[in-house]
């Protein structure tokens, strides 16, 4: 990689190339192109960071298109008025880095509006075909624990001298806690509470139903005794430990938990949240690849056309790179050069069965 250069002349060329790059990868990259691109990529960090700015600026830009303000009225619609998909990007990657500049202060303006309204969805419009489901909103809490909710969840905090408590109102939450038996730390969802000194754990929050996947420790369930509204099964206490999953039917006050063993394959499945999902509806493998490359240190390459025209459907978490890559091997008929160090290849298959 060669020692970056800082001039302004050079941040302007990097984000013509950036926003051609983006074009052609809209409408699909040959085997060589995805060669090329690659090597562009790997030439300088700042190279990746453009284009995965750019991206994002105009997938928020393209959300907007469908905005409506909750107060006033309507805006002219011919404002944000979507262009057709083919074209929107090589028009507006026409005005430049100038023009980057701009709309990336727009998209702040706007960045809060999306964030603070769970029914805006979760899901960000980057390529016909292409969905990035955004990972969880992550805090931080005062003692020092970890809270990760997922796109659209509410949460509130109330912390106390002699207790810990987060009321999930909505959605799944994922905590790890900060050990303190003086002061325990207690998730409460539908009337009942969670409690936990030092583990890590996930409670998800359904219309009939509370589920806790324990990840680390051990918890122990409970209703909330003495709240006389709340309609959670009046049972004793119940623990469950790591490698558990527990469902407690809120629609029932007899019905006791169900608790069940999760194998490390379903806690990766229905904690995927945790993580950016991409969504494909029937791209061909080489963009999907592209999509990988840009957030994995394990970079991929066409190694024929053929392989590059296979075409992927499915949600994958970005960060899941192997996992994506046996998928390849096991359903879409595609071989797989692992390297010890640089790119793996990927081929299509003998079709011979």
């Amino acid at each position: 990689m060669r020692a970056p250069d800082s001039s302004p002349e050079k941040d302007h060329t990097i984000a013509v190339e950036a926003g051609n790059w983006l074009a052609r990868r809209d409408r699909g990259l040959s085997a060589a192109e995805q060669d090329t691109f690659l090597q562009w990529l790997s030439e300088d960090k700042r190279h990746r960071e453009v284009l995965a700015d750019l991206e994002r600026t105009w997938s928020t830009l393209d959300s907007l298109a469908g905005w409506q303000p909750g107060h006033g009225t309507p805006p002219n619609p011919d404002l944000l008025a979507p262009i057709q998909p083919r074209q929107s990007r090589l028009f507006r990657l026409a005005l430049g880095a100038a023009g980057l500049a701009a709309a990336l202060a727009i998209v702040g303006a706007f960045a809060f509006l999306r964030q603070a309204s769970p029914e805006s969805g979760a899901l960000a419009q980057t390529a016909q075909g292409l969905r990035v489901i955004p990972g969880p909103e992550r805090q931080v809490l005062e003692d020092g624990s970890v809270a990760e909710c997922r796109h659209g969840s509410q949460i509130e905090v109330v912390f106390t001298e002699s207790e810990r408590r987060v009321r999930l109102l909505s959605g799944e939450l994922h905590v790890t806690v900060t050990k303190n038996p003086q002061r325990p730390f207690i998730v409460e969802a539908n009337g009942i509470a969670v409690r936990a000194v030092g583990t890590a754990f996930a409670v998800r929050r359904g219309s009939g139903a509370v589920d806790v996947l324990v990840t680390e420790g051990r918890v122990r369930l409970d209703s909330q005794l003495g709240n006389h509204q709340s309609e959670a099964p009046q049972t004793g206490p119940v623990a469950v430990n790591a490698g558990q999953w527990a469902r407690i039917d809120t629609t029932s006050v007899s019905a006791p938990p169900v608790i069940n063993p999760m194998s490390p394959a379903d806690f990766e499945r229905e904690l995927a949240w945790q993580s950016v999902q991409l969504e494909f509806e029937a791209l061909p493998l080489a963009t999907v690849v592209a999509e990988f490359n840009l957030r994995n240190r394990q970079q991929l390459i066409i190694g024929d056309p053929a392989a590059g025209r296979v075409s992927v459907a499915g949600t994958f978490r970005a960060d899941r790179v192997n996992a994506f890559v046996r998928l390849l091997e096991a359903s879409f008929g595609i071989s797989v050069e692992r390297r010890a160090s640089g790119p793996w290849i990927l081929r299509k298959s003998d079709p011979i069965r």
